[in-house]
C-alpha cells in the first residue's frame, strides 16, 4: 500500500486529490495539509511514501516544507512531488535542488498523476525530458548562476561524468545508451554508480548536481 500525503491550501484541490487517491486499491491517504508547516508535521507523524506538495502555501511554502522533509533522517523513505500551476514556475528548480523527486502541473491527467505516484514510490524520479530541459535549464543557467561543483565530483570516472551530464539533459537510460552506443543495462549501471558516489537520493537530484557542476553542455 502506497501512503500519500496531500498538501495544498485550496480546499477543492485537496478534495480532488483525496478522491483520486482513495479511488485506487493500492493507494491510501496519509493525511491532508493546508499549509507548509502542517505538511511537515504530518509527514513526520505519518511517514507517508509520497507527498504531493503545492508550492505556494501560507506559513512556509512548499519549497521550505520539502527541504525540511528531505532533511529529516526519519523520512528517508518519503518522496516529494511538487505540484505547480505552470511548467515554467520559477520555483521548480529550487524545489528540485532541495530534494523534490519531481514535479507535475496541476492540469496533469488523473491517470498520469496516479502513474507518477507509483513511479516515485518505487524510487524513480518524475523528469519528463522536455520539461526537465526547459524548466531546469531556464532557471539553472540564468546570468547570475554560479557553478558549485559537487565535492565528490572527482570520484566519478570520465564516463560517469558524461552520463551525469546526459541525465542533466533529461535523457532516460535508453536514450543515454543510444547516445553512447552501449546497452541500456550498462547505462543504468553508470547512472546508479554515479548516484552512489554523489550521494544522490534519486535521479532528480542527479539532474541538479549536473547543472550545478557544469556537466551539461549549453
Amino acid at each position: 500500500m502506497i501512503r500519500v500525503l496531500v498538501a495544498d491550501d485550496q480546499d477543492l484541490v485537496r478534495l480532488g486529490l483525496r478522491a483520486l487517491v482513495e479511488s485506487e486499491d493500492d493507494l491510501a491517504l496519509a493525511g491532508e495539509a493546508a499549509d507548509g508547516l502542517q505538511a511537515v508535521e504530518l509527514a513526520r507523524r505519518e511517514r507517508p511514501d509520497v507527498v504531493l506538495m503545492d508550492i505556494r502555501m501560507p506559513g512556509i511554502d512548499g519549497i521550505e516544507a520539502t527541504r525540511r522533509i528531505v532533511a529529516d533522517a526519519d523520512l528517508t523513505g518519503t518522496r516529494v512531488v511538487v505540484l505547480t500551476t505552470f511548467e515554467l514556475d520559477e520555483y521548480v528548480f529550487d524545489a528540485l535542488r532541495h530534494g523534490a523527486s519531481g514535479f507535475l502541473t496541476k492540469d496533469t491527467r488523473p491517470a498520469e498523476l496516479l502513474r507518477a505516484i507509483r513511479l516515485v514510490a518505487q524510487g524513480e524520479a518524475l523528469l519528463s525530458p522536455s520539461v526537465t530541459r526547459r524548466v531546469v535549464r531556464e532557471f539553472a543557467t540564468r546570468p547570475s548562476r554560479v557553478l558549485r561543483p559537487h565535492p565528490r565530483l572527482g570520484a566519478l570516472t570520465d564516463r560517469e561524468r558524461q552520463v551525469v551530464g546526459l541525465v542533466g539533459e533529461g535523457l532516460n537510460n535508453e536514450e543515454i545508451a543510444a547516445r553512447l552506443v552501449v546497452s541500456p543495462a550498462t547505462a543504468r549501471t553508470h547512472v546508479s554508480r554515479a548516484m552512489g558516489k554523489l550521494g544522490a537520493r534519486d535521479r532528480a537530484q542527479l539532474v541538479v548536481f549536473a547543472y550545478q557542476s557544469g556537466l551539461v553542455s549549453e
